[in-house]
């Protein structure tokens, strides 16, 4: 209850604060933030922006009886507040993002003093060099692409099954980017991250070793609109064709977790934990021009050994989550602000972990009426969740972002 005042009084103080010195307060339009706020030496800067999502979901199981209800459910799926700005000089940016939903706060653990895990995102990022840039702190992993786009710039109500059981996520360490051309156009990014391991959040554990993430990126046709490739629909409608090709590469030395760097710590007895290696495959593209767009991601797990034991060689019953998953997704503009997305998801897993094949066949609409920033979306998916189960699942999203 008190972290919850503290946090509550503090963005009051923030609001306030800038509130009573209007007149150092860059104005903005609609979704370039709430608050723009510059020194007036220049010295430094921020930028605050909060943003909502409140989603609807229907689902129904199909048994031998039919399709019974299995439920519905009213919930706030994000409630966020963002800052990010530079401090001292251009180059040295940051970002600090905070979860208040439910699903934000969840992961309490003795790894993280069982409190809350409010914070997302905090991290500088630091042009020291050229092309070069040094992240440092806690953000997402250069993984798949479907994860790194943010989740206020999805063309369907929430991600794929793809990145529910593959994904990468967020983690405490530092990154090395840098970009060249080739040519007048051909853009090249490359990504070397070095990471805890553990996921987000943590105050102790680091239990096994550290994880090891590269990335490279191609864009033959140079950048996209407002950092489209990370956008998901064809907001920005590209008068030209417009492609990036990215491939991820993950090692997480020694995992503790049955999803690398998510999922359960696989414990064995008090103070003692199974370890393995688990490296994480990702290939993906994303395509746009005009009115239509289309993303295509696959996902690859392995561990060096899956099943986590005793020191008898008893089985302890956890097991890392290895296979592979593809995920086909497309959209296109009928009107100005209305969009029809379609998506195709697979995923097979590892002989040690679930049997059979699971799929998702998604259709959506969406209407923007200002871009991501305020949009209302809708979709249906039908689910084949192994060899006997299968399902509908429909859900209605509204998103503020500003």
């Amino acid at each position: 209850m008190t972290i919850h005042k503290h946090l509550i009084t503090l963005i009051f103080f923030l609001v306030s604060l800038f509130s009573g010195r209007a007149q150092d307060i860059h104005p903005t339009s609609f979704g370039k933030g709430m608050i723009n706020y510059i020194a007036k030496d220049s010295s430094w800067s921020v930028k605050f922006a909060p943003r909502m999502q409140f989603l609807s979901i229907f689902e129904r199981d199909k048994t031998e009886d039919g399709y019974p209800s299995t439920g519905s459910n009213f919930l706030i799926r994000r409630a966020r507040l963002k800052f990010d700005g530079f401090a001292f000089s251009p180059k040295l940016k940051y970002k600090i993002e905070l979860g208040l939903s439910n699903r934000d706060l969840a992961g309490a653990s003795k790894f993280n003093r069982n409190t809350p895990r409010y914070i997302l995102d905090a991290v500088i990022k630091w042009n020291f060099y050229n092309n070069f840039v040094l992240w440092a702190g806690q953000t997402k992993l250069p993984g798949n692409r479907e994860r790194v786009v943010s989740s206020a710039n999805m063309q369907l109500v929430d991600r794929s099954i793809l990145n529910k059981y593959f994904n990468i996520d967020r983690d405490i360490g530092i990154q090395l980017r840098h970009h060249f051309y080739i040519g007048k156009s051909f853009l090249v990014r490359e990504i070397f991250s070095l990471a805890q391991g553990e996921g987000r959040n943590l105050t102790s554990g680091n239990l096994g070793g550290y994880q090891y993430t590269a990335r490279v990126e191609f864009l033959p046709f140079g950048k996209f609109k407002s950092k489209g490739d990370y956008v998901q629909a064809a907001i920005q409608k590209e008068t030209k064709p417009k492609l990036s090709v990215g491939i991820s590469y993950d090692l997480n030395d020694d995992a503790v977790k049955t999803r690398s760097n998510q999922g359960k710590y696989m414990e064995l007895d008090a103070g003692n934990y199974y370890m393995t290696d688990i490296t994480t495959w990702f290939v993906d593209a994303m395509f746009k021009y005009r009115g239509f767009s289309f993303m295509g991601e696959f996902a690859d797990r392995h561990a060096q050994a899956p099943v986590a034991i005793f020191p008898t060689n008893a089985p302890s019953g956890d097991v890392v989550l290895e296979g592979q998953s593809i995920n086909l997704q497309m959209g296109y503009f009928v009107t100005d602000q209305l969009e029809l997305a379609a998506r195709y998801t697979s995923a097979k897993f590892g002989a040690f972990n679930r049997s059979g094949l699971e799929q998702e066949y998604t259709l959506g609409i969406s209407k923007y009426i200002s871009g991501h920033h305020l949009k209302v979306q809708t979709d249906m998916t039908w689910m084949r969740l192994g060899a006997n189960t299968t399902g509908m699942m429909a859900r209605l999203q509204f998103d503020l972002h500003f």
